[in-house]
């Protein structure tokens, strides 16, 4: 007597469904590098502008006091702070100590505050500094 096996392999819906099940794991993983990517290169963008602001800063605060300032009067020289491509810095305003308080008409108190932007070309990070510059 001859005895019957019950090995006919997979039915079709029983490879469908393995089939999708890996393809759903297998674009989970993708969509996982794809964000860890874009993350890590917003992060490095932010780190640098934050980076570029400060030295901007600071250079700026070592420039000689120029009365009644405009944003280009502390435009420091070419060189002066290596901006690497695809980022940009500037001074974006000068306000002016009056005895109680910052205000962008010139009032001749001796300190200024002056805030630096640094951003990437892209758009994708933006920092500012400040800092406060004294006659001496």
């Amino acid at each position: 007597m001859r005895q019957t096996s019950d090995d006919r392999g997979a039915a079709l819906i029983e490879v469908l469904i393995a089939v999708v099940v890996l393809s759903t794991a297998g674009l989970a993983i993708l969509g996982g590098m794809y964000t860890s990517i874009a993350v890590s290169d917003v992060h490095r963008k932010q780190a640098t502008v934050g980076a570029l602001a400060q030295d901007y800063a600071e250079r700026v605060a070592g420039e000689t006091y120029v009365e009644c300032a405009s944003a280009s009067a502390y435009t420091l020289t070419a060189g002066a702070v290596t901006v690497p491509a695809g980022y940009s810095v500037s001074v974006d305003s000068v306000e002016y100590w009056t005895g109680s308080g910052w205000s962008a008409a010139c009032a001749s108190a001796g300190l200024q505050r002056v805030t630096v932007v640094a951003s990437s070309d892209d758009g994708r990070a933006t920092e500012h500094a400040v800092v406060v510059v004294r006659h001496r």
